[in-house]
């Protein structure tokens, strides 16, 4: 597998944005490097150009007549390699190339058919989804449990104006889309991924947070709603104002901390071998298994805390704050991590299965390369939290290499069966090193 062409610009006029993207990807494809015969397109947009979202796919579907299929979404924010564009107009495309067989375009015309029904085994699946839609987690739990692998990973749509997402397909698997003419409105869209039944296409996808915990990880012990009542079999409120060290009788020292404070979930069947939460916590850092939600009230009369979830008892919950540092750090870890999986090794049953493949005992790891990567990361996360414009991308570049990517700042990132926030979830396309 060759590299991906890929091209990003910023204009005005998205007409010009839109030439200088395809000079870039016709430069790439005149190089003997870079695929030559790509299928797939990945498209992403900043808001500013989402009033020109049809015209944008139509022209860039003529001007590419011999790719096929087209998926993407809008952001206030775009991302590709080494660049980000927050804020402006700008547009980001990626051409993949896969036999048609091992993917599909999906759609709220065209839903992913079921692990059951025969017609296409979905291994994992990129997913771009509209944060308006009612149960947007359970739905992407729901497609999470489409997948072979149970792991899904994208992002849901931000915009200051109206969200979409581009499913265009020129081999029938949208069906049905009539005047949608590929931009959509609503639910969720995206592209399936089979599994190579030869090895040369695998993902790898690792979630990097932003925030970094400032209490232990206490239990839940009591809950209703979404309000928490009990932690470690105490009140949850003293609990909270123990670890931040603040009072109530100090209320405007309180409130200012309390603002600033959120919470990190898990469950305890959720965690990852690379992300186990006593072990990620004693470096101060969550893992993978952890979700942040905004932390929207007290309840003195039940010493309870209000969070933008509907937790359970059972699960871990730890007090953390956002943190640049933490999340320059963590960014930079997983890149070396997705970095030292791509060099021969041996196999271990843990690398196996985070490499998607199948375990080869005691047999060395061939070297694979980067063809490809998208990139989604939480709107919060872009230009100041990391310190400078593009900051957050340049870590990626400098950690991960000079490859082809592309993406977009999210309303939520998905990632496994999850909706996390103040995250960036990185996956990357691999195959057999030549």
């Amino acid at each position: 597998m060759k590299l991906f062409p890929y091209g990003h610009a910023t204009h005005p006029q998205w007409q010009v944005a839109a030439a200088l993207v395809l000079a870039q990807l016709r430069g790439h494809r005149a190089l003997p490097a870079y695929a030559s015969a790509p299928t797939l397109a990945l498209l992403y947009i900043t808001d500013h150009y989402a009033a020109d979202a049809q015209d944008i796919l139509d022209h860039l579907s003529a001007e590419l007549p011999d790719i096929t299929d087209w998926s993407g979404t809008v952001g206030i924010g775009i991302a590709s390699n080494n660049v980000e564009y927050f804020d402006e107009p700008a547009l980001a495309v990626m051409l993949c190339e896969l036999p048609h067989d091992q993917y599909r375009v999906f759609s709220g015309v065209s839903p992913l058919p079921s692990p059951q029904s025969g017609r296409f085994n979905a291994h994992t699946a990129l997913v771009h989804a509209d944060a308006g839609t009612p149960d947007v987690a359970e739905l992407v739990a729901e497609m999470a449990g489409r997948t072979e692998s149970g792991y899904v990973f994208g992002g849901l749509a931000s915009s200051r104006s109206g969200t979409l997402q581009f499913a265009l397909s020129g081999h029938g698997n949208v069906k049905g889309q009539g005047a949608a003419g590929g931009v959509f409105r609503g639910g969720l869209s995206g592209v399936a991924f089979a599994r190579d039944p030869a090895g040369g296409m695998t993902l790898m996808s690792r979630v990097t947070q932003g925030c970094q915990p400032v209490s232990s990880l206490h239990e839940i012990t009591a809950c209703e709603a979404n309000v928490v009542t009990g932690l470690d079999g105490e009140p949850a409120l003293d609990v909270m104002l123990a670890d931040l060290g603040i009072s109530l009788d100090q209320p405007r020292e309180a409130l200012t901390r309390v603002r600033a404070t959120l919470v990190g979930l898990s469950r305890p069947e959720d965690a990852l071998d690379d992300a186990r939460p006593g072990a990620r916590l004693q470096t101060r850092q969550f893992g993978a298994d952890t979700v942040v939600r905004h932390l929207i009230g007290l309840d003195p009369a039940r010493r309870g805390i209000a969070i933008a979830d509907v937790p359970s008892v059972g699960m871990k919950l730890a007090f953390c704050e956002r943190n640049m540092q933490a999340a320059k750090a963590d960014l930079t870890r997983i890149c070396a991590e997705i970095r030292e999986e791509l060099e021969p090794q041996e196999t271990t049953q843990a690398v196996a299965e985070a490499l998607n493949a199948p375990p080869a005992e005691s047999a060395p790891q061939a070297a694979r390369r980067i063809a490809g990567a998208v990139y989604v990361s939480c709107s919060g996360r872009g230009g100041p939290h990391f310190g400078a414009p593009s900051a957050e991308l340049q870590i990626v570049r400098r950690a991960l290499g000079d490859v082809p990517l592309v993406g977009f700042f999210a309303g939520g990132e998905i990632a496994r069966h999850h909706l996390y926030g103040y995250t960036g979830v990185l996956t990357v396309f691999t195959a057999a090193g030549r």
